[in-house]
């Protein structure tokens, strides 16, 4: 087991708390690391751009001329490529980014991503957060008294007033335990959970 400081809001030690090594103490494996957040963010591409062929182009159902005796070229549609107006031959068309990844690679490269957190110090347990109004000012000044620059704050249950406090504050990302992945652990600079949080993540991965 690992054992890891719990820490209030202003920053004073509390208390202390058991780590799994099977989660908390991993040996990380940047190529599975990579694998994964390229598989988030292909996911998040909308992939809807596209343009029409000539199938998709409005008109074009009548021959425009005969095919015949006219002299001209034998044309059977005025939405041929060739033409002005006509469609578009392979151009760009709407596609699915996304590709498949294992549940235990997901798993396993969340947990190596807080093992490396936890490693460098940058993982702060806080025993729990206590706002009793929307003040960002107020937020500003926790945050800054826990040393934080870039912070992804996890929580185990929704609060209202915390969220909507640091909304505002560049770089800071509010998320509740279940939606933890690890793209969001791995863009920000330190990771600030709860204890109930941890706890509860720690079950989930274990």
């Amino acid at each position: 087991m690992i054992k890891a400081k719990v820490y209030s809001q202003t920053n004073q030690e509390v208390g202390e708390i058991e780590l799994r090594e099977d989660v908390f103490g991993l040996e990380v494996r940047p190529e599975l690391l990579h694998f994964v957040v390229r598989a988030h963010l292909a996911a998040k591409r909308q992939g809807t751009v596209g343009v029409k062929n000539r199938a998709k182009v409005r008109g074009g159902g009548r021959k425009p001329w005969r095919q015949k005796g006219t002299g001209r070229a034998r044309a059977g549609s005025i939405r041929s490529p060739l033409w002005k107006g006509g469609g578009v031959v392979h151009g760009p068309q709407a596609r699915d980014y996304s590709f498949k990844v294992n549940k235990k690679v997901k798993k396993l490269a969340l947990k190596m991503a807080v093992s490396s957190l936890l490693a460098e110090n940058r993982l702060k347990i806080i025993d729990k957060f206590d706002f009793p109004e929307i003040k960002t000012k107020k937020f500003v000044e926790i945050k800054n008294g826990l040393g934080l620059k870039k912070p992804l704050i996890v929580l185990q249950e929704r609060y209202n007033n915390l969220e909507l406090s640091a909304r505002n504050v560049p770089g800071v990302t509010v998320l509740l335990q279940d939606f933890v992945n690890t793209y969001e652990v791995l863009r920000h600079k330190e990771l600030v959970i709860e204890k109930e949080a941890i706890l509860k993540l720690q079950e989930r991965l274990g």
